[in-house]
């Protein structure tokens, strides 16, 4: 019993399912009880987060549609839905490129992928890539054509 249970003691578990973005420890080093042995991407919740200007975010809905693009895979169409806009406008990140930009305050928005679309993709599921967000701030209004959902 007591071989058994020091065993258990060293099993690794993880908090929830993902796929493993790095190592943050290598085999043979020592880990406290609840230490953090690897970084895990939850695939299922797949979000980007853009800025829209103060008089454009006001009109934005959480659940409005969203087309993303990436910067990597410019040839398909991601659909998402915006699923946070920030309460309060903040100054633009110093990320977006221009000083003029960078000036104007904004509000932070999330487009969520939907983790039913994301488990149809397992392995081309990818996080930390630039990319542009399209929003219509319309929604009687259709989307154009080269914003059609276009999937691998």
């Amino acid at each position: 019993p007591r071989l058994e249970t020091e065993i258990a003691d060293g099993e690794l578990r993880a908090p929830r399912s993902g796929r493993v973005q790095y190592r943050v420890v290598q085999p043979g080093e020592v880990v406290a009880g609840g230490g953090k042995v690897v970084s895990l991407i939850d695939v299922g919740d797949v979000y980007m987060t853009f800025f829209l200007p103060e008089m454009a975010a006001g009109r934005v809905a959480l659940g409005s549609e969203v087309r993303i693009v990436l910067d990597a895979a410019q040839a398909f169409v991601i659909p998402a839905r915006v699923s946070y806009v920030a309460s309060v406008a903040q100054f633009t990140p110093k990320t977006v490129e221009t000083q003029s930009e960078r000036q104007k305050m904004v509000f932070r928005v999330k487009a969520r992928i939907d983790p039913e679309l994301l488990a149809q993709y397992p392995e081309q599921v990818k996080t930390g890539l630039p990319g542009m967000a399209h929003l219509r701030l319309n929604a009687q209004r259709e989307w154009p054509p080269e914003l059609q959902p276009r999937l691998p």
